[in-house]
Parts: structure tokens; C-alpha cells; sequence
């Protein structure tokens, strides 16, 4: 640090708050406040459906139906957006499906909301079809139509970090099942000795877009699918394989768009750094402590022959502490013949515990560090160390959500391999229009009040058993409105 600025307090950055719901007890007065405030809800919610919808049902319709025409009744969109309402609405399973959905007053209800919508399907039509789609794909495609479409309409203009789109990436476990029941599934060995037995996997590597207004949108879901490795013994699909194949997605969908890849220490390597510079991209990868020791060597040498590359700030209520060296050489593949060069960026964090029980202060210290794809400075260091490259936790928490918060997305809904592509490509679309729902202006602040899974569980009760005013509801449908997202996440 500057001498001259030393005495200079520190810089302190706003840390987001996890806002806690409020313990009180309702505030309307009577049956028909109730009434009035649900009616207020829906009428909300078609606002912004009615802005989503359009172009998604559009591009949901153009799916090569494999059907025979003479014998269809329900049209393919119609089919898919039962399969999208019923993760929307956090229906667990096909026959919760069949129970719920299809009472008398929740189709009426459903009708001033989608006009198109006849009759509610059999769960079971939906599955069919899903398992004898040519192409289960166009349904991922049809979600990323929806996001371009919402980029050329500039909804997430405000919303850049430093005008780059930020790509989280991470794996998963889908569900397991102790027998091989389609031959895409990974195998591993498990427990030891004569107690090992085979396990059957499916894992998907999942992206997200986040956005700095707290929003994070589903992009991409990518199988890892063993069928081509079945006779092998030593290889199977995985993370890294599936990277590369998600890598060319996402230079289809973002040709010339600047893009910062957030991703852990599994893709610390010289091929996947290689790959992102070669699309120009940026990039803040996770650095192990046991990965790249001759970078992480070099880097710390570095930084205590050049101290002024350093910067100490608050984020919240803790104190960081960032080092950095620029321009680290790293060379890989046969004989070391390949080179890249990135920066390497540690902070060190330090922050009070609750120390009540004891009466004396307690501190709690971690470390992070991080190879960067441009140039750290001053300037930059806390944005994209704490803003963007610690941002790269908010697609666990996002897969966490459909895990545990009511999207099933562990739940097997279909042995068959395409049928369960399909309605887990249809889960991510319930989950990119509760996202863009409940992060809207008009919504937000019943959203904080109740919380989401409550607002989402409030509006599937609404329409299941309340008898709205269906004429009020078209009179809003057929008038003009604006809807906007959500400025910041501090607000």
C-alpha cells in the first residue's frame, strides 16, 4: 500500500443480506381483503407471464411433433407448457399431477390465463411424448430462444458485471439407482473390500447466468452420458468432457459477447484455460492448494518481491486482504511445449464470530485464491474476486434450491433417458420463469414478505380453490404494461 494513504480509512463494500422473513401474523381483516389480495396476486403474476410466454409457446410450437396428426388432441406447446406449470407450480410427481391439476375450478382459472388451454392432459401423454421426441434438445433450445429474446429487448443491460455476461459452471448428481436401468448412466464402485457393489449415476454439468441484481437463470444442462464409453473399462464421460462440448453452446449462443467464466479447481488445467482464450473469454477459475503447486510457488515469490501489488478493504463486516502477481507463465502437454499466462489473486478474509457465550472476541480466518484471465489491480480486485468470482457459490445455492425447494430435481419422473432429459429441460424452464417472477418490480415485495416458495405455493392455491374475477383478470390481460426486473439486490 501507498505510504501517503495509510492513513486512510478502508474502503468498506456493501455485503448482501439474507433478508429473514417477519414473524407476525397477517395482516387482512376480512374474507374479502383476502379475496381482493389474491385477486391482486394473479393479477400481477399474468403481467409478466404475459410478457415470458409469447415467444417461449412460439418456439415450444415449431418442436417436431412425432405424433401421428390424425390422432393428436393436444397440441405440442400446450403439452409442454402442462409440463412447465407443473414444475412451476412445485408439483412433485406426475400423479400429484393427475390429482391437482385437473379439478374443474383450476382449469377455468387457468383458461383467463391461457386462453389457448383446453383441457388439462393426462400426466402420462406429456411422458409419452417426451420419450419418443427425435430430438429431446429443442426443448433446452426453446429456453435459450427465450433468453435471447429477453437480451434483444435489453432486460439485463443494467444488470452486467462490467459489461460481461457472468457463466457460472458446476456438476451434479441427478439420482442413483443400485442397477443399471438404461446403459447412459455412469457406473462407479463403492465401499470396500467383498462389501463393493456398482452404483448407477446420472450427473449433469449445469450453467447459469448471473446477474448483479441477484437473479440467476438456467442456460445450459449437459448429460454426461456414458452410452459411447459402455465396452470401455477405464474411461467413462465426464466433467471436463462435458465442459468442452457446453463450450461450444455457449459460443453459439453468445458469438460476440463478452463472457467471464466462473468455475472451481477441477478446471485448473491448460486445455480449458486454452479454450477460453481462444473464444475470448475471461475467466476466474478456483487455484487448489494441491493444484498447479510450480504456479502457486511462483506466485507467492512473486508477491513478496512486489508488496504494492496488494489491496485491503471490508466487505460487509470483514476485512480482505488481496495479494496478486501478474503475467505467471504455466506450461503443460509434452515436454512443457504449450504455455499460458494468467494472473494468480489470494485474499485472505478475517471477520468476528459470536462470542456471547464466552464474553471475549473470536475471529474466524479462510483464504481464496484464484487464476485470473485479465490483468488484477487496484482498481479491479474486489469486483472480480468478491463480486464475480465468489459469485461462482450462487449455482450451488441455485442447484440446492431445485434439489430441496420443491422443483424435484432429483425426482426420477421417467426410466426412459429421453423422457427424463425432457422434463428436466422443462424444470429448468419453470425455474428461469419463477426466477424472472418473483425478481420482478410488480411481485418483489410480496416476494420479501412471504418469501418465495411461499408466494409460488400461495399463487398454485389461489388458482386451485379461490374463484377469482375472471373478467377483471382479461381486462388486464388486454391493457398495455411495462415490466422490469429488480435494480439491485441490495433494494
Amino acid at each position: 500500500m501507498n505510504d501517503n494513504n495509510s492513513y486512510l480509512p478502508l474502503k468498506t463494500y456493501l455485503q448482501p443480506q439474507k433478508l429473514s422473513l417477519p414473524n407476525s401474523k397477517s395482516t387482512l381483516l376480512s374474507q374479502r381483503e383476502e379475496k381482493a389480495d389474491k385477486q391482486d396476486m394473479v393479477e400481477r403474476t399474468i403481467i409478466v407471464y404475459r410478457q415470458i410466454l409469447p415467444p417461449l409457446l412460439k418456439n415450444l410450437s415449431c418442436i417436431s411433433d412425432p405424433r401421428q396428426p390424425g390422432k393428436v388432441k393436444y397440441q405440442i406447446a400446450m403439452l409442454m407448457l402442462y409440463g412447465i406449470l407443473m414444475f412451476a407450480f412445485q408439483v412433485s410427481s406426475r400423479r400429484q399431477a393427475n390429482r391437482e391439476m385437473t379439478h374443474p375450478l383450476f382449469l377455468e382459472n387457468l383458461k383467463a390465463l391461457f386462453p389457448d388451454i383446453e383441457d388439462i392432459p393426462h400426466a402420462d401423454t406429456l411422458a409419452k411424448l417426451l420419450k419418443d421426441l427425435e430430438d429431446v434438445e429443442q426443448i433446452q433450445e426453446c429456453m435459450i430462444g427465450l433468453l435471447k429474446n429477453l437480451i434483444r429487448n435489453k432486460k439485463f443491460k443494467n444488470h452486467l458485471y462490467q459489461h460481461h455476461y457472468l457463466i457460472a459452471i458446476d456438476g451434479t448428481q441427478k439420482h442413483i439407482r443400485n442397477y443399471p436401468w438404461t446403459s447412459q448412466c455412469l457406473r462407479r464402485q463403492v465401499g470396500k473390500g467383498e462389501e463393493k457393489e456398482t452404483q448407477y449415476y446420472v450427473y449433469v454439468l449445469e450453467v447459469l447466468l448471473i446477474l448483479d441484481n441477484g437473479i440467476t437463470l438456467p442456460l445450459l444442462s449437459e448429460f454426461l452420458d456414458n452410452q459411447a464409453y459402455a465396452n470401455e473399462t477405464t474411461k467413462q464421460d465426464c466433467e471436463r468432457k462435458a465442459f468442452y462440448r457446453i463450450a461450444k453452446k455457449l459460443k453459439a449462443i453468445f458469438p460476440k459477447s463478452r463472457l467471464t467464466i466462473v468455475i472451481d479447481g477441477l478446471y485448473a488445467c491448460g486445455p480449458v484455460i486454452h479454450l477460453c482464450k481462444e473464444n475470448r473469454w475471461d475467466y476466474m477459475i478456483v487455484l487448489k492448494d494441491n493444484c498447479l503447486k510450480e504456479v502457486g510457488q511462483e506466485a507467492r515469490g512473486l508477491m513478496k518481491l512486489e508488496p504494492g501489488n496488494s489491496y485491503e478493504c471490508y466487505w460487509g463486516d470483514r476485512h480482505q486482504t488481496y495479494q496478486w502477481a501478474n503475467q505467471i507463465d504455466y506450461y503443460y502437454g509434452e515436454n512443457g511445449r504449450n504455455r499460458e499466462r494468467f494472473d494468480v489473486v489470494i485474499c485472505e478474509e478475517a471477520w468476528e464470530v459470536d462470542s456471547r457465550l464466552s464474553g471475549e472476541p473470536k475471529y474466524k480466518k479462510t483464504r481464496y485464491a484464484w487464476l485470473s484471465g485479465s490483468t488484477i489491480n487496484q482498481d479491479n480486485v474486489f469486483i472480480r474476486c468478491t463480486r464475480m468470482a465468489r459469485y461462482r457459490w450462487k449455482i450451488e445455492n441455485h442447484i440446492l434450491i431445485e434439489k430441496h425447494d420443491g422443483y424435484g430435481y432429483e425426482h426420477c419422473l421417467s426410466y426412459d433417458w429421453n423422457a427424463m432429459k425432457g422434463y428436466h429441460y422443462l424444470m429448468k424452464i419453470a425455474h428461469f420463469i419463477n426466477e424472472l417472477i418473483t425478481h420482478s418490480e410488480l411481485l418483489i415485495e410480496r416476494v420479501r414478505k412471504v418469501g418465495v416458495r411461499q408466494f409460488i405455493k400461495d399463487l398454485y392455491e389461489t388458482l386451485k380453490n379461490t374463484e377469482l374475477n375472471l373478467q377483471k383478470i382479461q381486462e388486464v390481460v388486454s391493457r398495455k404494461h411495462q415490466w422490469r426486473l429488480i435494480s439491485s439486490e441490495f433494494t
